[in-house]
């Protein structure tokens, strides 16, 4: 209980600092060229909903570009992901940024993911318990499967996770999140380089 009221955050507040300052070359070089394959546009901002349902911008590499069809309409997922955009998501790289929102209070380093805002109205009242806590870079349903996971066994990982916060289960998320990104598994589903989108139950 120590350890879910304060300690975790000193913790996130701690390593994400440290990993900012390590990982700064890094951050820069990625964000000097996807300012150029970008049109000036190297971050991605996007509304989600985090602890207890309060909404925030969270950021994150931009790996897709703006391209529209004659009908001015965004193209597909798949073909507007650039080659270094894919680079970037298969090695977790563009989630980099969002060390930034865990220094801002918005997310915590081990949580259940930040998903889109139009979910909330469709999640059951124990799907929706994900946001007792704030969202993670990573977390248990990541190290289990990340994107190939169906919908239902990622919510029920994610309220395991609100329920069991513990000191030791968050190491092995992240000594398992550090395998996974060396491994590059489950950073995209077989049908999309994103998730396909939940669309209740």
């Amino acid at each position: 209980m120590i350890y879910k009221l304060g300690f975790k955050r000193l913790l996130d507040l701690l390593i994400s600092f440290i990993a900012l300052v390590i990982l700064f070359p890094v951050f820069l070089t990625i964000t000097l060229v996807l300012y150029f394959l970008n049109e000036g546009k190297p971050f991605f901002f996007q509304i989600r909903p985090g602890k207890d349902c309060k909404l925030f911008k969270v950021i994150k590499f931009k790996t897709m570009n703006d391209k529209k069809d004659k009908s001015g309409i965004l193209l597909p997922d798949h073909k507007r992901t650039t080659k270094f955009g894919k680079i970037l998501r298969q090695t977790s790289l563009d989630e980099i940024p969002q060390l930034i929102n865990v220094l801002l209070g918005n997310m915590s380093l081990i949580g259940p993911r930040p998903l889109l805002t139009e979910y909330l109205e469709l999640y059951s009242p124990t799907q929706i318990r994900r946001h007792e806590v704030r969202p993670g870079i990573t977390g248990l349903s990541q190290v289990n499967g990340r994107n190939l996971l169906e919908w239902q066994k990622r919510f029920e990982l994610d309220v395991y996770y609100v329920d069991h916060i513990s000191f030791l289960l968050d190491l092995k998320i992240l000594m398992l999140t550090v395998q996974k990104v060396f491994q590059r598994e489950g950073a995209s589903s077989s049908k999309s380089v994103t998730v396909e989108k939940f669309k209740g139950n």
